[in-house]
């Protein structure tokens, strides 16, 4: 189950406990993805497990976001929020029918004592 369905403005915004519910929910469902936004050297310091990397920074951004399965279920986070909220944002206006934000991003998820991958 996945919950409310996100508006197509803005997407949802989950905490970090909803958002580990979320992920432990579907960890055998191939339509579920766990995308972080941040830089590769961020990624590389800690990440959750099971999160595919797509670098919000990176100037081909948009078109690796737009080459993904719009019909999926995404789950996105960056450091604190922001980039992850502005990817939402971007995935909504473009068509992408599921889109979910961590709020306060892998900081929020740490601050929580959720686990990570070093």
């Amino acid at each position: 189950m996945l919950g409310r369905k996100p508006s197509p403005q803005s997407g949802i915004h989950l905490d970090p406990n909803s958002a580990f519910e979320m992920i432990h929910e579907n960890k055998d469902n191939p339509n579920f993805i766990l995308l972080d936004v941040r830089t590769p050297a961020e990624y590389d310091e800690s990440h959750i497990e099971g999160s595919i990397l797509i670098n919000y920074q990176s100037s081909d951004f948009n078109d690796k976001v737009q080459e993904l399965d719009k019909t999926k279920t995404y789950l996105v986070y960056c450091r604190s929020g922001m980039r992850s909220a502005a990817s939402v944002d971007i995935m909504m206006k473009t068509g992408f029918e599921n889109v979910y934000n961590i709020v306060g991003g892998i900081m929020g998820w740490e601050n929580c004592g959720l686990p990570v991958n070093k």
